[in-house]
């Protein structure tokens, strides 16, 4: 059994991530910026406050967002206060939760790259790609995993498994048969230093 503090307890990846390692007998801890039953509070930009609840952790989730925020501006920020914080708490495993379009698809393009995907976020796309070249320079164990096209609003069910393949965005996959992925890399941690995407 690991002890996994999941920081983004609320959203919907971090809520199917904290059902699932509860599911398999972990101790876990949920972390939120606003109080809430059964989570603690925190916010993943305050390096004091991520390494002290991190401390005698296995492992960090981390599906984190901040709307009322400059996205690049919150998510590099985010990423440096991961690598201060598990540092200074000595965990080393951090399993993040990305996002499709940075992702290359099978041919190698990036999917945001590909003909017709929709640009209106792309400072949104570019801010996470910043967030895991934060993490790239660091001396941490961490895995981006990200669905390899969008998540299935209509289908949420758990399907049990899942294939880490390119980007593609026909794929679909739920937030709990991604959570399935996630905490997989705590348990058997297969990706290092790398971005995957996963799909049913």
């Amino acid at each position: 059994m690991s002890k996994i503090l999941v920081i983004g307890a609320r959203g919907r990846a971090g809520s199917a991530a904290v059902a699932e390692a509860r599911d398999r007998g972990h101790s876990v801890i949920g972390v939120a910026r606003t109080a809430s039953a059964g989570q603690v509070v925190g916010d993943v930009t305050d390096v004091g406050r991520v390494a002290e609840l991190a401390v005698g952790c296995d492992a960090v989730i981390a599906g984190v967002y901040d709307g009322g925020s400059d996205p690049g501006e919150f998510f590099p920020r985010a990423a440096r206060a991961l690598v201060d914080g598990l540092e200074k708490a000595g965990v080393q495993r951090l399993v993040w939760v990305g996002l499709a379009s940075i992702l290359p698809t099978a041919d190698g393009t990036l999917l945001m790259n590909t003909d017709g995907y929709p640009q209106e976020y792309r400072s949104f796309f570019l801010a996470h790609q910043a967030a895991l070249d934060v993490f790239a320079e660091s001396s941490l164990d961490w895995v981006s995993i990200a669905p390899t096209g969008d998540f299935n609003h209509a289908d949420p069910s758990r399907k049990g498994s899942y294939r880490v393949a390119p980007a593609n965005a026909q794929d679909l996959i739920s937030y709990a048969d991604l959570a399935i992925a996630l905490v997989d890399e705590v348990d058997h941690p297969a990706h290092h230093g790398e971005a995957i995407g996963v799909a049913v």
